[in-house]
């Protein structure tokens, strides 16, 4: 109840300043793919089993070997792999008499709307999202919980995710003050949002962010398994069955956080600022210096082998601690390029992609690698995730008559484009990253 506490202290705060009477609409953005289980009374029977908690990873490997690989490519664009469905196995076999309480499962958004609305329901992004849809057939995937033995009545009816899937309860009138009858109407995943928050909605168009984690979210309109499994697809937030909307994620977890690491031990005294302009006094490919930037993880497009973080190429009479600051955003630059590269092998052109003006993207030196690397435009967007379920709200409650009038506001900070001068050693220095990559995984 954690997540239900922090929203009634956020909204109260937010009425100090506000009149929360006037709230017309509500959007929800919240972590993808975790696992909220409920009793007959809607109360949570166990803690809720978030995104990144990998301990159905076995389970879900043992799902993609029974329900075969070729049928999981097919219809699921993916393996069973850790998502909610095999999360749900995991506490089916792992803790049997909480399992038999179970009424209902939802994600954290849904449960969040539950609280709201006093409606249990799911929708088909979110269905995708816990590999429960058939993406071949366009309806929810029921073998994957045959095969789990899971009750398909436990698997909450779909709303829309762009549209009103329940009002607000005379309840929450007594305890937020937002009238009683307020439209819930915009529900996403955080990545899908932020792709939405960035105007991502069509094929060929890329979002990108560099907070903790690094994802690029790519939107197309055609069906694009990878049968080695190195990113993930979804239903995009506004495909429908005469518009497909998909969208391919590829997560790579230690990115902004290999940034703060290093600020935290290697320039301790430094801002981030301070350390893009020492950074930027040492030459492109940082002098031979090599840094792999995955301590926290790198998901699938390593294929969920575990590599760490490294350096490489040290020189101890010639790098420096600004080598290491630069090495370390190239490094993570590098990660992205990777990543997109596997994109591109599916098909996808990614010439421009946009971002919000945070995390890694406040860097000139990260934006300018990331751009050159990629041969791609880079557009700074005036937005984030809680501006995007904002629209999404107002647009599904009918504020907006579409998705181009929802952003006609929305502020382009800047456009960064590739360096042709550093074309060159940048790529020299991403095969020989390459290189120190694969001595890694082997």
């Amino acid at each position: 109840m954690l997540w239900w506490k922090y929203i009634c202290d956020g909204v109260q705060d937010i009425g100090l300043q506000y009149d929360l009477k006037q709230v017309a609409c509500i959007g929800i953005t919240y972590q993808m793919h975790g696992l909220v289980a409920v009793d007959k009374d809607i109360h949570p029977v166990r803690d809720a089993i978030i995104w990144c908690d990998s301990r159905a990873v076995g389970i879900g490997e043992e799902a993609l070997k029974a329900i075969g690989h070729d049928k999981c490519v097919a219809h699921l664009l993916n393996s069973p792999g850790n998502f909610t469905a095999s999360k749900l196995a995991w506490v089916k076999r792992n803790e049997p008499e909480t399992y038999e309480k179970i009424y209902r499962f939802m994600l954290p958004g849904d449960y969040i709307n539950y609280l709201l609305t006093g409606e249990i329901t799911t929708t088909e992004t979110g269905l995708s999202e816990q590999i429960l849809w058939d993406f071949k057939k366009n309806a929810r995937a029921d073998f994957v919980a045959d095969y789990y033995g899971i009750d398909t009545a436990m698997i909450p009816d779909i709303a829309p995710s762009i549209g009103i899937s329940g009002k607000t309860t005379a309840k929450i009138e007594g305890l937020l003050g937002i009238p009683q009858g307020t439209p819930v109407s915009y529900r996403a995943g955080d990545q899908p949002n932020n792709a939405f928050s960035l105007d991502v909605l069509n094929p060929g168009e890329v979002a990108a962010t560099g907070g903790t984690s690094g994802v690029v979210y790519a939107v197309t309109d055609k069906r694009l398994p990878d049968p080695q499994f190195r990113v993930n697809s979804f239903l995009h937030v506004n495909h429908t069955a005469e518009q497909n909307r998909y969208g391919v994620l590829l997560c790579i977890n230690g990115t902004g956080i290999l940034n703060s690491w290093v600020r935290r031990n290697i320039a301790p005294d430094m801002t981030y600022s301070q350390m893009n302009i020492i950074a930027d006094s040492i030459p492109v490919g940082s002098d031979g210096l090599l840094m792999l930037p995955f301590g926290n993880g790198a998901e699938r497009v390593l294929g969920n082998r575990q590599v760490g973080a490294g350096i490489a190429g040290i020189d101890l009479v010639r790098h420096s601690s600004a080598h290491i600051i630069r090495a370390a955003q190239e490094g993570i630059a590098f990660s992205f390029r990777y990543g997109l590269d596997v994109i591109k092998e599916l098909g996808m052109a990614t010439k421009v992609i946009h971002a919000g003006k945070a995390n890694l993207f406040l860097s000139p030196i990260f934006r300018r690698t990331l751009a050159t690397l990629c041969d791609s435009t880079i557009e700074i967007l005036s937005t984030d995730g809680a501006l995007g379920a904002a629209r999404g709200a107002a647009l599904g409650c009918g504020f907006y008559k579409n998705s181009k009038e929802a952003f006609a506001n929305l502020q382009k900070e800047g456009e960064v484009n590739p360096v042709a001068e550093w074309k060159q050693p940048l790529e020299e220095a991403y095969g020989n990253w390459k290189e120190y990559l694969n001595k890694s995984l082997q």
